[in-house]
C-alpha cells in the first residue's frame, strides 16, 4: 500500500513540480493520440457518406444531423490540433504548465463533442437502417451508456478510492 505524504499536493511519487507538469503532458499526449485516432476514423467514415448511393435517399431531417456530424467532427479535429499549435507557440517559453491546464480542458471539451458525434452518428445509421424511432432510441441509449461510463462510473470509482485512504 502506498503510504501518505504529509503534503496534500504531494502524490508520493518524488517529483518536482516541474516533473509533474512533464508527466502530465506526457500522459494527456497518449490521451490525445487514442482520441485522434478514434476521431480521425469517424470523420473519415462521416466524409465517405456523401459518395454512397443511398446517400439521395436521406430525408431532410437526416441531412442536417448529417451536416451537424460534419462539423462536429471537424470541431473536434480543431480542438485536438489545437493542443499541438499551443505546444509549438509555447515552445521553450517554460509555460508547460499553462499547456497542460489548457490542453485540459480542450481535451475535455473535444469528449464532449465526441459523446455527441457518437450519439448522432448511432442514431443517424439506426434511422436510416431502420426507422425514426430506432434512430432516437438508440442515441438515447448510447447517451445514457455514455454518462454511465463516462462520468458516473468515475465519480464511483473516485469517492471509493478517496474513502479508503
Amino acid at each position: 500500500m502506498i503510504e501518505q505524504s504529509a503534503n496534500a499536493g504531494d502524490d508520493g511519487r518524488g517529483e518536482s513540480a516541474l516533473q509533474k507538469v512533464d508527466r502530465n503532458w506526457l500522459e494527456l499526449l497518449q490521451e490525445l493520440r487514442v482520441l485522434q485516432t478514434g476521431i480521425q476514423i469517424l470523420t473519415g467514415f462521416l466524409l465517405t457518406l456523401p459518395f454512397q448511393a443511398r446517400f439521395t435517399e436521406l430525408d431532410a431531417f437526416q441531412l442536417d444531423v448529417y451536416l451537424v456530424l460534419v462539423m462536429l467532427s471537424a470541431l473536434i479535429t480543431v480542438l485536438l490540433l489545437a493542443t499541438v499549435i499551443m505546444h509549438r507557440s509555447f515552445f521553450q517559453l517554460r509555460i508547460k504548465d499553462a499547456l497542460v491546464r489548457n490542453a485540459d480542458r480542450i481535451l475535455r471539451a473535444a469528449m464532449f463533442l465526441v459523446a455527441l458525434v457518437l450519439i448522432g452518428t448511432t442514431g443517424l445509421i439506426f434511422d436510416i437502417v431502420l426507422d425514426r424511432t430506432a434512430g432516437t432510441v438508440s442515441a438515447i441509449a448510447l447517451a445514457v451508456v455514455i454518462a454511465l461510463m463516462w462520468i458516473a462510473l468515475p465519480q464511483i470509482i473516485k469517492r471509493r478510492s478517496l474513502r479508503k485512504r
